[in-house]
């Protein structure tokens, strides 16, 4: 399947669903679709199992995080505001 530079992985879509809908399902699947960090072994070597679940290839953990990436902006923040507080 031959896709341009612009479109990249939503070449797929050919035609159809319009710009403003494919570059926006274009943001997500590629930052969905990166290797993360793991919490456990800070390593960049989680990856996507299903929506929500995700594994470190390298130390076997799996956990749960947001459908399309691991840590939510709203987990980000909290934590932030916990380390803030003085918790751990």
């Amino acid at each position: 399947m031959a896709r341009t530079k612009k479109v990249g992985i939503t070449g797929r879509f050919g035609a159809r669903y319009g710009r403003k809908a494919k570059r926006s399902v274009k943001n997500i699947e590629e930052n969905m679709k990166q290797k993360h960090v793991c919490p456990r072994c800070d390593r960049p070597y989680v990856k996507r199992v299903s929506a929500g679940i995700w594994k470190c290839t390298k130390c076997g953990t799996v956990f749960t995080g947001g459908a399309y990436v691991p840590e939510t902006p709203m987990v980000k923040s909290a934590t932030r505001n916990i380390k803030g507080l003085g918790g751990d």
